[in-house]
């Protein structure tokens, strides 16, 4: 055999060692893009299960807050409602008129009497004369005495003669414990 069909032949050989390298490797080249391929779209599935879960948790806080803060805009308009529906109540009662409040003048120093039996009654300006007129006509009040006009709505404040005991009966004082004593109820009845 000649040289040159011995180069021939080695290239014949190179060649086709060449073409099954190479096809070797684009074998290889597509399996390994392949995989990669397979792993991104498992990142990507990854990725986005934990973008929609993200998303879920924050659209739930996101209704969580505004559920929040519809419920503390209610309660609080409830409250601003029920403060005024009490200043309306302590306005209405002071606006009515003498009888009434001599009565409840009347019905306060009794209610007095037994918890403190002498003393000095004080009573808010505009029923100042009232007390006195009171405690003038009726014998069984002659232990009180009425004292210098107070700052209250109405009703009265006793003191003991010796200022050990006083008691509260305005009308605020009893508003407040019939308020505090009636507010849930009150509360469902309004608001349900």
């Amino acid at each position: 055999m000649g040289l040159e069909a011995v180069l021939e032949e080695i290239r014949a050989k190179g060649l086709s060692e060449v073409s099954r390298i190479r096809s070797e490797t684009q074998q290889e080249v597509t399996r390994i893009l392949t995989a990669a391929q397979e792993r991104a779209g498992k990142i990507k599935q990854t990725a986005n299960a934990d973008v929609e879960r993200q998303a879920m948790n924050i659209q739930g806080q996101e209704v969580s807050a505004a559920n929040l803060l519809v419920k503390r805009e209610m309660l609080n308009t409830q409250k601003n409602l029920l403060d005024q529906v009490y200043r309306d109540t302590l306005l209405a009662i002071r606006n009515q008129p003498d009888t009434f409040h001599r009565q409840a003048l009347a019905r306060l120093l009794a209610e007095a009497k037994p918890q403190v039996p002498s003393g000095i009654v004080h009573a808010n300006q505009r029923d100042q004369k009232l007390l006195e007129s009171l405690l003038a006509e009726k014998p069984d009040l002659k232990g009180f005495s009425a004292g210098d006009p107070a700052e209250i709505d109405g009703g009265i404040l006793v003191e003991s003669r010796d200022g050990t005991l006083q008691l509260d009966l305005s009308y605020r004082t009893i508003l407040d414990l019939i308020w505090e004593s009636g507010l849930k109820d009150a509360s469902d009845i309004l608001f349900g």
